[in-house]
């Protein structure tokens, strides 16, 4: 419980109040609207009078007294929401297994002025993917699953081709590691065959079921030989998939016991039980400027690359197949229960060697495209291959991933650090300027 140390004035609209000598809020004066918000230069003074700032009415609560005040992220957080290029957000940076920062910023609703809390929901879209890769060790460690085995033993169906008519063998762990060939349509401005099979990269709604869905993403031709190059794919649902045949239980129910349960994740899950929870959907304005409310459909354009199709909706159609690939929701601090759990080796719910299997470059030499130069991929994360050609500061083998709803997580094992932040705002929260503001910020504050 925070005691209210003093209130005064500091905008038009706000008030500062200090609740302790690490936490601070910005709230409405009686009569004004939380949208009257102080300007970024504004912004920077409150950071120089308090050396912790807090936009709108709610908090950021740093976990440690005599830890750092994490000014530089503070900072890198005003700017984003009080621009309006990231509408709401949760971060949350764990170090040394510890809480050191908790941040719930912005609006889930902005129209309505819903603040984003704890209990908000944000869709996870990739970030879907280690958590089902997760699930897919863990039957692999009871036997239920061999990696090694051809994706025909579970669905004999399953026969993709290459563009010349080729057939091909496709093994589990190719489709953990991104190797077999499958891709998805944005990736490129050409069509690859993804519009006459009509295969869905799991974002939008077209009405199938699982196993239609990946029969669908069969159609297309395979971009490589499995085991000869390396593609971002739907490969996690063709996944999906084979855990569900093998396990003859519904994926979302594996996925429950296997992971999310054990682990407290009770906000994450296929299906977003409270609509009222879930953060609206939001995009960047075509122009700059403010980020934009979704429609029912959206199409965006990846950078240097294709069209990402979005039905935002999807996450509370309960007629929606469940895309291993792309198809959760939940909460960061459900998403750090889980990224810690990779950071200390499996804990009590993976084996070691499951984890270290998930979080080691196996895609040499392969380029990993869609993590970019100085990244190489595991069996279910991106890996950190050279942080001076990536650009980053977080340490070699570092890895974490991202999800285009605008969000991402790491985990840096060499620094005992975990961050996790979900946004509501596509593009910017992925592929724009906002994560490389936060990570350089934290890794600034912890030196």
């Amino acid at each position: 419980l925070w005691t209210r140390l003093e209130t005064r004035p500091i905008a038009p609209g706000l008030t500062l109040s200090a609740l302790s000598r690490r936490t601070v809020i910005v709230e409405p004066v009686s009569g004004n609207r939380p949208g009257d918000l102080p300007h970024v230069d504004q912004t920077e003074r409150i950071v120089m009078q308090t050396g912790e700032f807090v936009p709108y009415d709610d908090a950021i609560v740093i976990g440690e007294p005599d830890g750092p005040s994490f000014g530089a992220v503070q900072n890198a957080l005003a700017r984003a929401v009080n621009a309006g290029s990231i509408v709401g957000l949760q971060l949350r940076v764990f170090k040394g297994g510890r809480s050191a920062l908790s941040a719930d910023l912005g609006f889930a609703d902005r129209e309505t002025e819903r603040a984003v809390d704890a209990r908000t929901q944000f869709r996870l879209a990739s970030m879907t993917k280690p958590i089902v890769s997760a699930a897919a060790f863990k039957l692999s460690e009871s036997g239920l699953l061999d990696l090694n085995a051809p994706v025909t033993d579970v669905l004999p169906w399953f026969r993709p081709r290459m563009a010349n008519g080729a057939s091909v063998d496709i093994r589990l762990w190719h489709l953990l590691a991104h190797q077999a060939g499958l891709h998805y349509s944005f990736l490129t401005l050409e069509d690859a065959g993804h519009d006459a099979a009509g295969a869905s990269d799991g974002l939008d709604l077209n009405g199938d079921d699982l196993m239609t869905a990946v029969e669908k993403i069969g159609r297309v031709p395979l971009a490589f030989r499995p085991g000869e190059g390396w593609a971002y794919s739907p490969a996690t649902d063709v996944l999906g998939a084979v855990m569900q045949e093998a396990v003859g239980r519904p994926l979302p129910d594996i996925v429950a016991d296997l992971v999310t349960a054990p682990l407290g994740m009770v906000d994450t899950a296929f299906r977003a039980g409270d609509p009222a929870r879930l953060a609206k959907a939001y995009r960047d304005a075509p122009n700059g400027g403010p980020a934009i409310p979704m429609g029912p459909r959206e199409r965006l354009q990846l950078p240097e690359a294709g069209f990402i199709d979005y039905a935002p909706a999807r996450a509370i159609d309960g007629a929606a197949y469940p895309s291993a690939g792309a198809g959760m929701i939940g909460t960061a601090d459900d998403y750090v229960k889980f990224a810690e759990m990779l950071r200390g080796g499996g804990n009590t719910l993976l084996e070691a060697a499951s984890v270290e299997a998930m979080t080691t470059d196996a895609s040499e030499p392969f380029d990993v495209g869609a993590a970019g130069p100085g990244f190489g991929f595991g069996l279910g994360c991106a890996v950190v291959r050279d942080p001076a050609i990536a650009g980053v500061p977080r340490a070699p083998g570092s890895f974490g991933w991202g999800g285009v709803y605008g969000s991402f997580f790491f985990v840096d094992p060499l620094h005992d650090l975990t961050v996790v932040c979900l946004t509501n705002t596509a593009l910017e929260g992925l592929t724009g300027a906002f994560p490389g503001n936060v990570t350089q910020a934290v890794y600034a504050d912890l030196t």
